[in-house]
Parts: C-alpha cells; structure tokens; sequence
C-alpha cells in the first residue's frame, strides 16, 4: 500500500479476496463450524491473483500474460480438485488437517472455536492479498523485453515442479484407487515419487513458489529506480518471507506434521516408512 508501482492493483486484489473468501469460506465455516471450505477458497484466490494481474498488468505483455498464466494454472490445478471433493462431499466433513488444527486451539485453551476458525480462515485469505500476490504483482510491472536467465531458470523449475506435483498427487489417487479395489485397508502409499519423500507433492509446491521467487528477481531489481531504498528492501524481504511462509506452512501448519499425526494412528507400517524415507526434501532411501 506504500509503494509507488502496487497501491492500486493490491486494492482490487484485496477487495476482490475479500468477497470471494466472505462468499465460499467465511459464511460457509459459520453455517458448518467446518474449516475446510479454505481449501476451495486458497487456490481460487490464486486464479483471481492471475486475472488481476493479466488486466492490469503495466509491465512487459510476454511477462505480464506469462505470470497470470502460471498463477491461473496454480489455481485451477488445485481449485478444480478442490470442487470435486466438495461435490463428492469431503469438504463438508472435516479434513484432517483441519481436525488438527482443532487439537492446537485445545492444547492453547481455546474455547470459541467458531471466532479461531473464522480468524485462521481470514489468515490464509490475508495471505492472498499480501505475499503470495507479490511475485505476480513484481514480476508484471517490468517493461524490460529482455529476458534475464533468472526467470529462464525460474520457469524451467517451475514447470518441473509443478509437472512432479501433478505426478505424485496421480501416483497416490492410483494407489489408493487400487488399494480399494483389493480391498485393503490402511496400506502406506510407497510407490514412485513416495518412495523418496513421505510429501512430495508439499516440496513439489514449495518449490513452484521458489520458482516465482527466482523470476521475480530482475524484477524486484528494475523496481529500485522507481522505489525507495526501505519499500525496495522490504519488498526483496516480503519475497524471501513467501518461501519461509510456504515451508512452514507445508510441513507444520496444513501440511506434514497434520498428516502424519493420523497416519501414524491408522497404518501400522508408517512408523517404519518414517524411518525409510525423509519427510520433506527428497533423498536416498534408508534401506536399514
């Protein structure tokens, strides 16, 4: 809201969020008491992110429809699969990474559930409006034609990563697709991709944001003459923090640790697969 190049389109952005989270999260966490309505919420966000920054987008035409393009891509990629759980009735139920989230509020002696749900809820529509906005908004107001190698790099790693994420979310549908048509029940998912990490389509997605990071470089660096020294360093600051915050995010808050906390209870061969295979970043198996 300080600087120069982002006070208008951050509030389009924020308004536009700010409705579409009210609508399709807020009321319908109240009406429930379920918080996974985020999960439709969060990557529909990432759609608007796109489509506000393919409309107003004042930087170079190939950078600004490239960009909108891989945050649509990001958005639909997960929003879709988000409208088909709720359709088959998942979301209405309590994900759970969400029931997790509930054990959290209990140890803290949280009481008033129905406020913490609608705060975590207006947390992750917050992080829309600010930092995961940030490499779009960036990266779109360079007028450069030049293309700089950062974000020839940063795309081929975005591309990867986001091309391993579809594969590994495949791989574990296949296998528990197979699992229910033999009829087993509570099998470890050990199979490609899962065989060198226990998430790897959560590195997968940290990665597609490290990627934007690495294109929003020469960028970020074009901005210096037209910001102030303090905005320019604390935007270069906000675009590190999306990584900090993603990685927290899928191994602590939504991603990892929740997951892992029910697996360990339900599959009796988990505890063994943890000493197998790390848990975040992908390595050689520990065949001890």
């Amino acid at each position: 809201m300080f600087t120069t190049s982002f006070a208008e389109i951050s509030v389009i952005s924020g308004s536009i969020q700010l409705v579409l989270f009210g609508t399709i999260v807020l009321y319908p966490i109240w009406k429930t008491e379920t918080l996974s309505y985020v999960d439709i919420g969060w990557p529909w966000g990432l759609v608007c992110i796109g489509l506000v920054t393919l409309f107003l987008g004042e930087g170079y035409s190939w950078r600004v429809w490239g960009i909108g393009a891989l945050y649509i891509l990001m958005g639909l990629r997960m929003g879709i699969g988000a409208i088909q759980f709720w359709l088959k009735g998942y979301i209405q139920k309590e994900l759970p990474r969400y029931r997790y989230q509930r054990i959290r509020w209990e140890r803290k002696g949280k009481t008033n559930i129905q406020a913490a749900m609608q705060i975590d809820a207006l947390v992750q529509g917050l992080a829309n409006v600010s930092y995961l906005a940030l490499p779009a908004f960036i990266i779109a107001s360079n007028p450069n034609p030049n293309i700089s190698v950062f974000e020839v790099v940063g795309l081929l790693l975005w591309v990867a990563s986001f091309i391993l994420e579809s594969i590994a979310d495949k791989q574990k549908l296949g296998f528990l697709r197979r699992m229910k048509t033999e009829k087993l029940q509570n099998k470890v998912c050990e199979i490609g991709l899962w065989k060198y990490t226990r998430h790897p389509n959560y590195f997968a997605e940290w990665t597609i944001w490290n990627s934007l990071i690495i294109i929003s470089i020469p960028s970020w660096l074009a901005l210096r003459s037209s910001e102030s020294l303090i905005i320019w360093v604390l935007l270069g600051l906000a675009l590190l923090f999306v990584s900090i915050m993603m990685y927290n995010t899928l191994v602590y808050l939504t991603g990892a640790i929740p997951s892992e906390y029910y697996s360990l209870q339900k599959r009796p061969n988990y505890k063994s697969y943890t000493k197998r295979v790390n848990m975040f970043f992908p390595g050689f198996r520990n065949r001890k």
